[in-house]
């Protein structure tokens, strides 16, 4: 269970062995015992002593910013693993294996994008379906050149690989834009902020789902900062930015399908002076509520079934046994 935080003024103190938490005056607790992670979303408070409950039960404290995008978590001191796994990390950058994980990753990425388009065939007009089939045909064209890719050492063909990644993701949500009910009508993609009500959406599920792939790195022993496609130099957690690549689709349906099912509301988002759109307290709920839902559904990965919230923490734990095994 995720206990999310997401109104001005809540206060969360510890209760035992409870999280307190009190908004308006109205007061609920929660057992630690049922507590996963605690996603603080807006202006609020916790105690050192609610902070030392979570730390004590394995829970992940993520702080959010107004768009969804995580900006501090706290997390025991302890490392997640071996210090071998680090070590061997920095490998990655000058051998094949690293360049062969980047491959994997990215055409997961976009099976995964085909395999969303598939499923918006249903029900649709023959030339929408047509229209559909045209983009899928656009990325599986870039996911096989990006498979005949040598595996040399990730620096010679980076920007390859960024290339047909970013020509399909264009094609993406063109498509995607065209399928969207009219007065939710998109180009492409917008980040922060976002230009229009989908993106918007979409931006803030990318930082949920940001949350759990570093927590999942952490948790795996791999060290979130040390990336193979995406560099070190951005002095950021170029791990996850490179690993949450194979799951942005499952947001995507999540996301598409609020909007297509007619569950969004134009009052979900404030405008902001300049242009642009911030998902609010209601949209969140919505949101939230949505991908908590999606992540209990069990499907086929990687021949067993699993539960979509778990195979984040079951890659990583994958790659981290790979590295240790694979880089002498």
């Amino acid at each position: 269970m995720e206990l999310v935080i997401n109104s001005r003024g809540a206060h969360v103190c510890k209760v035992d062995e409870r999280f307190n938490v009190s908004i308006g005056g109205v007061k609920q607790e929660f057992s630690s015992k049922k507590i996963e992670k605690i996603l603080i979303t807006t202006s609020a408070t916790i105690t050192t002593d609610a902070l030392k409950l979570a730390i004590e039960n394995n829970i992940d404290v993520v702080f959010l910013e107004y768009n969804g995008k995580p900006f501090a978590r706290v997390w025991h001191s302890k490392l997640g693993s071996i210090t071998t796994i680090r070590r061997k990390q920095l490998k990655l950058m000058d051998l094949p294996m690293g360049t062969a994980l980047v491959k994997e990753w990215i055409i997961q990425k976009l099976n995964n994008q085909i395999a969303h388009l598939n499923k918006l065939k249903l029900n649709r007009t023959e030339e929408k379906v047509t229209y559909i089939n045209q983009g899928i045909e656009k990325i599986d064209s870039h996911r096989k050149e990006i498979e005949l890719l040598d595996n040399v050492p990730i620096n010679r063909i980076r920007g390859t690989i960024e290339g047909h990644e970013g020509f399909s993701a264009r094609v993406y949500f063109e498509t995607l834009g065209k399928l969207i009910p009219d007065k939710y009508t998109f180009r492409g993609r917008s980040k922060n902020p976002a230009m229009d009500q989908f993106n918007c959406m979409l931006n803030y599920a990318y930082g949920i789902l940001y949350s759990r792939v570093e927590s999942a790195c952490i948790i795996a022993g791999l060290d979130p900062y040390i990336g193979v496609l995406h560099t070190d130099n951005y002095n950021k957690t170029a791990l996850v930015f490179d690993i949450i690549e194979m799951y942005r689709a499952y947001m995507d349906e999540i996301v598409f399908s609020l909007f297509t099912k007619r569950k969004v509301r134009k009052d979900m988002f404030d405008e902001i002076k300049g242009g642009g759109f911030w998902l609010n307290k209601s949209g969140k709920q919505l949101l939230v509520e949505a991908v908590n839902n999606s992540f209990e559904n069990k499907i086929k990965y990687k021949g067993r079934t699993i539960k979509l919230g778990n195979i984040i923490q079951f890659d990583c734990h994958n790659i981290a046994n790979r590295i240790l095994s694979e880089v002498a």
